[in-house]
């Protein structure tokens, strides 16, 4: 099993407990801090995912359920609209993120904000986050990294003119969280409301084109 290299100093930093529980309080209160470490290194799993093949397909960016799925207004995309996937991560979900379809990084960018809990409705306009545009050979897509009221540092790999691939490392956020995937109005929405969903493997939506006779179908 692989870890995020984000969570060593943690992992050190619950390490370094044992020993001054052990002259403080002896052996049994070396437990607390070694939980604490195991525990950090369980949060910073990076388990190996190999995405779906297929043509079209777009895929979780994260782990989690799925919380909400809207329509809202969004210049980036054609006609100022797009289709919001919200995904809540817990504390016990795998918090590294991942690209979701093959791409180019048009654009990051970071934005200052509050740290409400990640699973509230405002969070995706009001909570400290960062939001990544992609530009793929089926349409735009957007990934929001955003912080909830545990998370408070946001990790992002990525710079604009990256090219990356379908399962690729985003980055990371830590200690509870949301992501937000962004979706042209004309990709079909494969998940609700309610799902549990896995970065790099599960199906999250497969973008549409229009053929000749003007009628949609998937790709």
């Amino acid at each position: 099993m692989k870890f995020a290299p984000e969570g060593w100093p943690f992992v050190l930093l619950a390490l370094g407990g044992i020993i001054p529980s052990v002259v403080v309080g002896g052996w049994i209160w070396a437990l607390l801090p070694a939980a604490i470490a195991l525990f950090v290194l369980y949060f910073f799993r990076d388990p190996q995912r190999v995405p779906p093949s297929g043509d079209g397909l777009i895929i979780s960016p994260a782990d989690g359920r799925v919380v909400e799925i809207r329509e809202v207004e969004d210049p980036a995309f054609p006609e100022g609209k797009a289709q919001r996937v919200s995904i809540f991560l817990s504390i016990f979900n795998v918090h590294v993120n991942r690209v979701p379809s093959p791409a180019s990084v048009a654009s990051v960018r970071y934005s200052a904000g509050k740290f409400r809990a990640a699973f509230h409705g405002k969070a995706s306009e009001e909570n400290e986050r960062n939001r990544l545009d992609l530009t793929t050979p089926g349409g735009p897509l957007a990934v929001t990294q955003i912080a909830g009221a545990i998370a408070r540092r946001i990790v992002c790999d990525l710079a604009p003119g990256d090219q990356v691939k379908t399962g690729d490392r985003l980055g990371l956020i830590r200690f509870g969280s949301r992501v937000d995937l962004f979706l042209p109005l004309t990709a079909a929405v494969m998940v609700r409301k309610g799902d549990r969903v896995r970065s790099a493997s599960t199906v999250m939506a497969r973008f549409n084109e229009i053929n000749e006779n003007g009628a949609s179908h998937a790709v």
